[in-house]
């Protein structure tokens, strides 16, 4: 490409442009152009038409009459297609870079400036601000003066907002935000009411802080203050959610700021919140619940317009950033019990810190599943409250990048950071925000710019490592006082004004005090509520088993409904078999496999009309190719999913591939749980050692919700498990750590051995009103053992047993039983049929906790006195369950039986990464079991 055609490529638009402007009246250009225009109207006759046609010459632009017709520019057009070139380099820049020097930081510590920024770096002057230039890619006139772009630039991408949005692909998503931001200059106009209801949130931020510190001086409440435009921030933002249609919100955050949200925000009664300062009941909470910072709550709020919006408030761990799965799932769960498909009647808001959102990987695995099928909710809004300092740790030591951000950038999104002393700037960002979550169903963040004005906890000396810091932070009035002053000079508010809401603000305290402090005070009423009416946690013995059975005849339809393909669908030639046995099945000429018993748990429980949900990696296919729930056209690559086409009123049975990620899928399906009491949901481990990944989902949500939250959950963990020479990472599910976190019957573990137990665990677990989250070991090598299966029968009557007896059932002439679960069963029993012993027994644990004493007491009663009793278990002896049997049962069974165990040596790993050594030690464990027996 020669140099003027170069030119005419870059500049046309902005030519084209002027040349509208004539042809709508010849004053509003340049006179030099006005002259121009005439003579090309002369030689072209194109006056009459509003854009350039066919008739019109672009080259006649750059080429006035008499010019050389070669191709050739003029000098001075030349001049001026280089000067629009670099007006268009200053305004892209200052959309890309602009944020950099924006004035976030109320702090006011200075930022580099990038010389592209600057006029003079295109080799403008001051005697430049007057030249007209072309503006039709920016929001407004299509043309105006450098100077006056330059404000308009300023003011949009640098004052009290700074917006990253350039990196999205989507050239008419980059351009919605720039009609948006550049067309208002990225301001809102804000009524008198606006302004005082915004001045009254500041006030009530700032009035609770001071008067919790003054009344519980040392107290810890990790307060809000430096901070408090959050408060108005979450106003706002549900207020404009409500106007969208958004019916229902979920929030989660950490302690930082939370007491303040929970009374200002969540509406909890201020007395509620005195009363557990002055720690005034510690007898029901012995043993139990948690500090007040970590507790939930919800409301219904009521915004101006009379829209009602649900909010829930998620309860949280010192574990910053691990409830945002949780609180994702929970809104999943609701939009899909409100049929909610377009997920626009539901919202996540995500609050978070600037060094938890930099420093915790959860944060990505959150972002990930943001536009993932299974994991949608069309958009969360974070709002990260950046106080500019982790504990003890500033920015410059807590992350590698500029902002807190930064991880934010792998969405096509924009990332709004505002200064929090700006409060009409964040209503601005809000109002933004959410327009966009609606527009475009996507997440978005808003990054806000406070400070800590006291140290991480109210007992610590911030100034110990931050003393120029907190040196300028002592000189600050309050965010309020910042926003009252500028309300004061607009003439909008009277300092009276101000006054009294303070002090009815105040007095309201006072009186909540006073009533927290009572010695008649009645404690609120905690009963399951809602969609929880019914369900119940406690002790598993208050729970009557419920009858899982399903009459063999529906049992035998399912299966061969799940047979049933599409017409002239192709699956892959190796299922055809599969599909094949699958029908056999049904016909009663063979027996269940593993896969199958699922299936038709699953398909038994969406007929009979409750939600079946099961997520995690390589779970439609499942790990060892067992499951095939989702089958694909060998031809075409198109899925047909047969457990969706059970019945047209059947409930949704819904499995999802997940992302490699075991913390944060674990956590949306446990939020799923939480709002989703009467249905199945279940998360599926790859290999049961990886769920240590998601150990604090376990530890601090699975295992101790109840006890410390009054929050029940009926989750099933499924994680294969089971030493078959694999290796220390595909051996072991842990089961040692479980059943150390095993107290209170706060979940139930258990190692089924027979399809007919797995079936009737999982229906068990949806059909009792007893909702614990359940941990099912499963098996690998078993899903296609010949001795692992069961008749249709045993489907069709009974119900899941804690304790499988001897399959024999002599028990006179029994000289040794050994107990035992999982796949070793099996082997135990080859090996004493191959020795042809008859004086051992075989008996089977298949609910390990809770651990009914009494039901394995009464089983081995029938057998003679003082026999003796032997755990049998693959693990070391330093794992699986043998301590946590010895620690309940000493070395007598029950007082009556010696009790011994016998396993691998105790070691650091689960198990051994050779093929042949594991084929050894489980030589040795097996024999040692018979040890001593004769025929």
């Amino acid at each position: 490409m020669d140099s003027a055609s170069s030119l005419n490529s870059l500049n046309l638009a902005y030519l084209e442009g002027l040349f509208e402007d004539y042809l709508s009246d010849p004053n509003s250009v340049p006179s030099e152009w006005r002259v121009h225009f005439e003579q090309i109207a002369r030689q072209d006759g194109s006056c009459a038409a509003k854009r350039f046609g066919p008739s019109f010459k672009a080259s006649s632009l750059f080429n006035p009459p008499g010019a050389p017709t070669n191709g050739a520019v003029s000098t001075r057009e030349a001049e001026m297609a280089a000067i629009q070139h670099k007006v268009d380099q200053l305004i892209r820049n200052f959309r890309v870079r602009g944020h950099i020097i924006a004035d976030l930081d109320p702090l006011g510590i200075p930022r580099p400036e990038p010389p592209e920024l600057r006029p003079e770096y295109y080799g403008f002057s001051e005697a430049d601000m007057g030249r007209p230039v072309s503006t039709l890619t920016v929001a407004g006139a299509r043309q105006m003066t450098l100077g006056v772009l330059l404000e308009k630039l300023k003011n949009t991408y640098c004052r009290s907002i700074g917006v990253q949005f350039m990196h999205i692909d989507d050239l008419s998503v980059r351009e919605w935000l720039q009609e948006r931001m550049e067309g208002t200059e990225n301001r809102l106009e804000l009524s008198r009411a606006e302004q005082l209801r915004i001045l009254t949130r500041l006030t009530d931020a700032v009035i609770l802080e001071e008067f919790i510190r003054k009344k519980y001086t040392g107290a810890k409440s990790f307060s809000l203050s430096g901070s408090e435009s959050l408060i108005p921030l979450l106003d706002l933002a549900i207020e404009r959610a409500g106007e969208l249609g958004v019916a229902e919100i979920v929030l989660a955050m950490a302690h930082r700021g939370r007491l303040n949200v929970l009374v200002n925000i969540l509406g909890k009664g201020p007395q509620r919140i005195f009363r557990e300062f002055d720690d005034a009941d510690p007898d029901l909470h012995e043993g139990r619940g948690d500090v007040k910072y970590h507790l939930g709550h919800s409301s219904d709020w009521t915004t101006a317009s009379g829209k009602k919006v649900h909010l829930s408030l998620c309860f949280n761990p010192s574990h910053l950033e691990f409830v945002n799965p949780v609180a994702l799932g929970r809104m999943r769960a609701k939009q899909d019990r409100a049929s909610d498909q377009a997920r626009a009647k539901g919202l996540t808001l995500l609050i978070h810190g600037d060094a938890a959102h930099a420093g915790e990987g959860v944060i990505q695995e959150t972002l990930n599943m943001s536009e993932l099928e299974g994991y949608t909710t069309g958009g969360t809004l974070h709002v990260i409250l950046n106080n500019q300092i982790g504990f003890t740790t500033p920015p410059e030591e807590a992350r590698s990048t500029p902002y807190a951000t930064a991880v934010a950038k792998m969405l096509q999104i924009p990332i709004f950071h505002v200064n929090g002393e700006d409060p009409e700037a964040v209503a601005q960002v809000v109002r933004l925000a959410l327009d966009f979550r609606m527009t475009f169903k996507r997440d978005v963040v808003v990054e806000m710019y406070g400070y800590r004005r006291h140290g991480h906890n109210e007992g610590d000396e911030p100034s110990f490592t931050q003393p120029l810091l907190y040196r300028a932070i002592e000189k600050r009035k309050s965010v309020r006082e910042g926003y009252l002053d500028h309300l004061l000079a607009l003439g909008g508010v009277t300092r009276e004004e101000a006054n009294r809401i303070a002090e009815e603000r105040n007095a309201h305290l006072e009186s909540e005090l006073t009533a927290a402090r009572r010695e008649d005070y009645v404690h609120p009423v905690q009963s399951p509520a809602g969609i929880w009416r019914g369900y119940h946690g406690g002790l598993e013995r208050a729970a009557p088993d419920a009858d899982t059975g399903v009459p063999t005849e529906r049992l035998a339809e399912l299966l061969e409904t799940l047979t049933r393909l599409p017409e002239g669908f192709r699956p892959h030639p190796k299922l055809v078999r599969f599909l094949e046995a699958r029908r056999e099945m049904a016909r009663g000429e063979r027996a269940l496999d593993w896969a199958a018993a699922e299936a038709l748990a699953f398909a038994s429980l969406a007929v009979e009309g409750y939600r079946v949900r099961l997520s995690g990696q390589d779970c439609e296919r499942g790990t060892f190719s067992q499951r095939h729930s989702v089958l694909h056209d060998y031809e075409t690559g198109e899925k047909f999913f047969p457990l969706q086409h059970l019945r047209p009123d059947q409930s949704p049975v819904e499995i999802f591939n997940s992302p490699l990620s075991e913390i944060g899928v674990l956590g949306f399906e446990y939020g799923f749980s939480l709002d989703w009491p009467d249905g199945l949901v279940l998360w599926e481990a790859q290999f049961g050692d990886f769920c240590n990944v998601a150990q604090v989902i376990i530890d601090q949500f699975i295992a101790s919700a109840e006890d410390k939250w009054h929050r029940l959950s009926g989750l099933v963990l499924l994680l294969p498990h089971g030493l078959e020479g694999q290796g220390p990472e595909h051996s072991s599910a842990r089961l040692e750590r479980f059943l150390t976190l095993a107290s209170q019957n706060n979940f139930q573990i258990a190692c089924p051995t027979t399809p007919a137990q797995y079936f009737h665990l999982l229906r068990r677990q949806v059909l009792r009103r007893w909702r614990k989250p359940l941990v099912a070991l499963t098996p690998k090598g078993l899903l296609r053992h010949p001795k692992v299966v069961s008749p249709l029968e045993d489907l069709s009557q009974g119900f899941f047993h804690r304790f499988l007896p001897d399959e024999i059932g002599e028990t006179a002439g029994i000289e040794r039983i050994l107990l035992c679960s999982g796949k070793l069963y099996y082997e135990l029993l080859e090996e004493r049929g191959r020795l042809g012993l008859k004086n051992v027994a075989i008996l089977r644990i298949e609910q390990l906790y809770p651990f009914w004493e009494e039901v394995l007491d009464s089983m081995l009663s029938k057998y003679p006195p003082r026999t003796e009793i032997q755990w049998v278990q693959e693990e070391p002896e330093n794992m699986g369950a043998w301590r946590y049997l010895r620690a309940r049962f000493g070395t007598e069974l029950f007082g009556k039986n010696p009790f011994s165990g016998i396993s691998r040596p105790i070691s650091a790993s689960p198990a051994t990464g050779s093929a042949n050594s594991h084929k050894r030690e489980q030589r040795k464990l097996i024999e040692a079991a018979f040890k001593g027996l004769a025929k």
